[in-house]
């Protein structure tokens, strides 16, 4: 299955991309935790999950439950990996990103826009 019709939306970005950095410690509040921490953003744990289980649709990541321990009461953790596919949607969409980076004129960001003319 290829990336075809399979996109990655900022927010899913961010979430694919800490699940990367955490590696086998990428967990619902982990990833959480790690977004707020690189990105300064805040992350609702309803809005995290809603992005977990698309990029598990899309097939970028996948999930084990990880062991029930004591301190959550026996409930067990959902750990979660990157897939390949999710590899090579991070890296085409790097690569977009600097073809768009570079191919801004050296410049264009130093015009000044000012509402009105004034």
């Amino acid at each position: 299955m290829g990336l075809k019709g399979k996109h990655l939306g900022e927010f899913e970005e961010m979430v694919l991309l800490a699940v990367g950095v955490l590696g086998n410690e990428a967990y619902g509040i982990s990833v959480k935790n790690k977004i707020e921490e690189l990105v300064d953003r805040q992350v609702s744990m309803g809005a995290l999950h809603s992005a977990l289980n698309r990029l598990e649709e899309k097939q970028f990541v996948f999930s084990k439950l990880g062991e029930a321990t004591k301190t959550r009461g026996g409930k067990r953790k959902r750990f979660y990996s990157v897939s390949t596919l999710g590899q090579e949607a991070l890296s085409i969409l790097m690569e977009q990103r600097q073809q768009l980076w570079e191919a801004i004129p050296q410049g264009a960001f130093s015009v000044r826009w000012t509402p009105n003319n004034k």
